[in-house]
């Protein structure tokens, strides 16, 4: 029935399992692990989002994306270990989609979803770095003649160093930098917007929503394919894969590791940049706090802090998501027979993973649509994979009654997020067509 791939011969031979997905991890790495691939700079885009959804609808939608999420990845956790206790411990999320649905379409299906998330998110953490940089920059030399596509070339040497890293496991150092990180720059824009609300630069606040009922449709839409994307982790499966056998409930431990970070941080940023911009929000609240004409709304070593902390943050997460497009490389380019370092192995894992990252440098520095592409991604590849998939394995792996609160929920899910990913896919594409007619190929600013 499907595609399995029981730990046998197929499993020894896989260069992408052995090399890039080594199982020697405990349940605190993998928290690591979703902590990164969750709480991102990203969560900078919380008060934009709030602008299509107002105070109320906008903590409401933040409180369920939470909730469905954090159930979401639970469900999928018990699915891995139902598969791993039955003898097919799956590493990989389309493997494990193909094995349970039994479909191999699903297969491809789930390679194409993650594939537009990894590189999604590969080239907003690029945008995102060299944005980083150039706020640096123009602070140090206001007068200076550096584009926004140079500071994104220097990332991407950045990032073709960094991912020569050879396993998701060896990354767990870095993930744990990464979570200290998301903490240290919260709590630096929170107090940094406190102290902007209290200057006598504040902006004026307001709050209220488009005027137009269609246009409100389309932007509350488009925001909550933004916090779909926000709490997007479409590499569940293979986070669990570092797990040293048995996985066995260890992933749990590692989500509510996660989600402690999620609580702290993602209704602070919320709250505070929303209270502060309100509907003038930029889809990076960074830019908000240090506005193009007058000086920066808070004190600038705390503004720098958090751009350094944002920065190097943002390394991590491009390494933990381009795991998945490593070890696809890895599994049609490397000899097993061969070990790791090789000159066999490390001359295409060094041409690959570097083409990879030239790829995503060249498309972050052509298309700086940050709010947008987080919106389409959200989505398009978000909500299929986090929203609907782990309810539809679950109900088919352990075959709860149909008369049962657990399969409702389950179904109720499915729908009600099939119908928000068609809409959202919808306004969010919609907004980055209008979008179009502000937007320069390479151009020096990020369009919202």
């Amino acid at each position: 029935m499907g595609i399995q791939l029981p730990v046998t011969e197929d499993r020894i031979s896989d260069a992408g399992a052995s090399f890039v997905l080594q199982s020697k991890g405990e349940w605190w790495h993998a928290g690591f692990h979703l902590t990164t691939a969750i709480v991102g700079p990203t969560i900078l885009t919380l008060p934009y989002a709030f602008r299509g959804l107002g105070w109320g609808l906008g903590f409401f939608c933040l409180t369920i994306m939470a909730v469905v999420t954090f159930y979401s990845y639970f469900l999928m956790s018990k699915v891995l270990d139902h598969c791993e206790k039955a003898g097919r411990r799956h590493i990989r999320f389309r493997e494990l989609a193909a094995d349970v649905l039994g479909s191999g379409w699903m297969f491809y299906f789930v390679i194409f979803i993650q594939t537009a998330i990894n590189t999604g998110v590969g080239i907003g953490a690029i945008l995102l770095s060299g944005q980083c940089l150039q706020i640096i920059y123009s602070n140090l030399y206001p007068n200076g003649s550096m584009k926004l596509y140079e500071f994104i070339a220097i990332v991407t040497g950045v990032m073709i160093i960094l991912s020569q890293l050879p396993t998701f496991h060896s990354l767990r150092h870095v993930s744990l930098a990464s979570l200290l990180l998301s903490l240290g720059y919260a709590f630096l824009i929170v107090a940094a917007c406190i102290i902007a609300a209290m200057s006598k630069e504040a902006p004026e606040r307001e709050y209220s929503l488009e005027s137009s009922p269609k246009s409100r449709v389309f932007s509350a839409f488009t925001s909550i394919s933004i916090l779909a994307a926000i709490f997007g982790n479409g590499i569940l499966p293979e986070i669990q894969a570092t797990l040293a056998a048995p996985a066995s409930g260890k992933m749990v431990k590692g989500l509510l590791m996660c989600y402690s970070v999620i609580f702290v941080t993602f209704y602070a940023i919320a709250a505070s940049g929303y209270w502060v911009f309100g509907n003038r929000a930029s889809s990076n609240i960074l830019l908000s706090l240090t506005p193009d004409t007058g000086p920066p709304l808070a004190p600038s070593w705390i503004l720098g802090l958090a751009v350094i902390f944002v920065l190097l943050q943002l390394l991590a997460i491009g390494l933990v998501y381009s795991q998945v497009a490593y070890e696809i490389m890895e599994k049609q380019s490397a000899d097993m027979k061969k070990g790791m370092f090789s000159k066999r192995n490390l001359i295409p894992r060094l041409i690959l993973r570097s083409i990879y990252m030239i790829i995503c440098g060249f498309f972050a520095a052509m298309l700086p649509f940050f709010g947008d592409i987080s919106a389409v991604v959200g989505a398009i590849c978000f909500i299929p994979l986090d929203f609907i998939l782990p309810m539809l394995l679950y109900n088919i792996t352990h075959n709860p009654p149909k008369s049962s609160l657990t399969y409702s929920i389950n179904l109720a899910i499915i729908v009600v997020f099939t119908g928000v990913g068609l809409l959202g896919s919808f306004s969010s594409i919609r907004k980055l067509v209008l979008d179009a007619s502000k937007f320069k190929l390479f151009s020096n600013d990020v369009v919202d």
